[in-house]
């Protein structure tokens, strides 16, 4: 889509426009620099002057005398005295005098440079501004602006984004497809009664691509597609926003069939509350944004589209049918929805061939939209840093990594003995998560550490998205993040600060099984805690008295003991494998999950791995040099 621009001005008319500014300052200020440069004398210095025949010329004004002095030219004033002999003193010195001249004016040019001209100024300065004020779509012409709405007004393009821009929300382009062919055949609706929602809400997580839908809308629709977010409505002056939500709708109703996109519309949509006393500019505007979607004026043709990641704190008005008919969740994509959304994105990139979106997309579990071009960018980005024209399947990989961990450290060097726990901690976690059953099967470990604050990670990957999860493998879940430090306590007999994070995910854990998924057999199906802004970090609150929150908190600390004691239990029974793991990671630092597998299971021993990695990385190599045309080294 391309945004409606008014037409320029060339040039020539603003320099025109400074020299003519320049010029009249020029002339107003003249006067008043040259009374500055001039210096006042008394009278008596004047006579003296003149008797002594040091001045050369002299002007009698009305209320003061101009003279110049003979030796310096110096200009000096002073005051007006009855001085007869004034004219043969003057004579006699030799300087050349005369008396200004002030010519009678007309009454009738008096009063025209007194009171029409000004009038005439001032009002050319008005329309000017007014007529600017138009052409930035501020139609009531309001004095800065204020008042007037700031829509931005789209026109339809063929390079604008489309439906077919936008992947991994099939039900969000449905849903809203239906509007664009409403727009263009109202008929077929109409003439069987059907009525198109007068509000389209589009709700979700930050970064899935509410903006973006709204954008396919105005490339798809062959309307006139105006946008303005919640904020741009507020003012510093009570009244303002009402007044823009005025004009905003003003303007749609002339160019219905129209729609009117506005994002982040919780900045005006908030509930209301008495404290305000319906002064507070928020609330104003909010009323009038309720009385033109659904007053007594019907909106026929205008179609309201808005966004926001807060639908909880709508007011409830706002979001009744009638005004808000429709709400179109935008949810995180499913593994179909990120493999489509990298494939997407991937159109824009030079690919290779070994690159399997399904995998990345496996990775990448519970990324957005946004997160995803990210993965795909830094992908693109490390193969540019590297030297190469194609962007590989490694590529993509480190570039999950990187959104999810941050970057290597390359300058961060652990001593052998912090060396030697980060790898028991990595595969404390790995062969916890292994050994118990209904558990994702471990991808990576690395013990290089990260820009995010890890010294080390372990990256499970489910083989598929799972939207339900019982309580063993909820239980599983937490002993897999006990077992970094279970490994620390089997191996070492010490504990250390590196099992920060996984102690707070399995304390939250723990807390939302027994508060929210009804996990406990003291409370059963009773929900303790509630659910806030889920779109925006989900943050929880507890809705229970104060012996009951102490009753939760023990079971949190029973039910993560209970966890921590198995996953030290596994580790103390397989420590032949913990330790033989652990020292194959130290010395590689980085191993894959198949290496991990084939080392537990028994299928090969660390001397086999080593030498299969060598041999893949030696004919890695050589398949480079066989096609040197894939590559474009530095």
């Amino acid at each position: 889509m391309q945004e409606v621009q008014p037409p320029k001005k060339p040039m020539a008319f603003y320099y025109i426009l400074v020299l003519a500014v320049m010029l009249l300052f020029n002339e107003m200020a003249r006067p008043y620099f040259d009374q500055a440069q001039i210096e006042q004398v008394d009278y008596g210095t004047f006579m003296d002057m003149t008797e002594n025949q040091q001045i050369s010329q002299v002007e009698i004004k009305d209320n003061q005398i101009l003279f110049t002095g003979k030796e310096d030219n110096k200009k000096y004033k002073t005051g007006l005295v009855n001085d007869p002999e004034l004219v043969d003193r003057l004579h006699a010195s030799g300087a050349q005098f005369n008396q200004d001249i002030k010519e009678e004016t007309s009454p009738i040019v008096s009063f025209f440079l007194a009171w029409i001209l000004p009038l005439i100024i001032f009002f050319a300065i008005g329309q000017y501004f007014s007529r600017k004020l138009m052409e930035r779509g501020g139609g009531n012409g309001m004095l800065f602006g204020m008042g007037s709405n700031q829509a931005k007004i789209y026109v339809p393009s063929s390079e604008g984004i489309h439906f077919k821009d936008v992947a991994g929300e099939d039900e969000a382009k449905e849903n809203l497809s239906e509007i664009v062919d409403y727009l263009h055949n109202p008929k077929k609706y109409s003439s069987i009664g059907a009525q198109m929602p007068k509000g389209v809400l589009l709700v979700g997580p930050p970064g899935t691509g509410k903006t973006m839908l709204a954008k396919a809308v105005a490339g798809e629709a062959d309307v006139p597609f105006f946008s303005i977010a919640g904020s741009e409505f507020v003012e510093m002056f009570v009244g303002m926003g009402a007044s823009k939500v005025r004009d905003l709708f003003k303007q749609a109703k002339e160019k219905a069939p129209c729609i009117v996109f506005i994002d982040e519309i919780d900045a005006i949509g908030q509930k209301r509350n008495g404290a305000n006393m319906g002064n507070d500019e928020r609330e104003q505007t909010l009323n009038q944004l309720l009385t033109e979607m659904d007053g007594f004026e019907g909106n026929n043709g205008v179609i309201i589209l808005a966004a926001t990641n807060r639908p909880d704190s709508l007011d409830p008005a706002l979001l009744r049918p009638g005004r808000f008919d429709r709400r179109v969740p935008v949810e995180l994509p499913d593994l179909k929805g990120r493999e489509a959304i990298l494939e997407v994105h991937g159109k824009k990139v030079h690919l290779a061939d070994d690159v399997d979106f399904h995998t990345i997309a496996r990775m990448a579990a519970g990324a957005s939209g946004a997160e995803l071009a990210n993965i795909v960018n830094e992908g693109a980005l490390r193969a540019v840093r590297q030297g190469r024209d194609l962007v590989t399947q490694s590529d993509l990989e480190e570039s999950v990594e990187v959104v999810i961990a941050g970057y290597q450290k390359k300058n961060a060097i652990l001593s052998d003995k912090e060396k030697h726990t980060v790898a028991y901690h990595e595969i404390g976690h790995a062969l916890v998560a292994a050994l118990q059953s209904h558990s994702a099967p471990v991808q990576k470990i690395t013990i290089i550490p990260r820009t995010s604050g890890a010294l080390g990670y372990t990256m499970q990957v489910e083989q598929k998205d799972q939207y339900i999860l019982t309580k063993e493998e909820l239980e599983n879940k937490i002993a897999t993040f006990t077992g970094g430090r279970a490994a620390e306590e089997v191996k070492f007999g010490q504990v250390s600060t590196g099992a920060a994070n996984d102690i707070e995910q399995a304390t939250k854990l723990a807390r939302s099984m027994i508060t929210r998924y009804g996990m406990s057999e003291d409370f059963d199906m009773v929900a303790m805690e509630t659910v806030t802004n889920r779109y925006l970090g989900g943050d929880t609150s507890l809705a229970c008295s104060a012996a009951t929150q102490d009753a939760i908190d023990k079971q949190v600390v029973a039910l993560v003991r209970a966890q921590h004691e198995k996953a030290k239990q596994l580790l103390s029974d397989n420590l032949d494998k913990l330790d033989e793991l652990a020292g194959y990671l130290y010395e590689k630092e980085t191993i894959t999950g198949g290496e991990f597998m084939r080392i537990l299971k028994g299928e090969e021993t660390v001397a086999e791995a080593e030498a299969e990695d060598e041999a893949e990385e030696t004919a890695a190599a050589s398949h480079q040099d066989d096609e040197p045309h894939k590559y474009n080294l530095a």
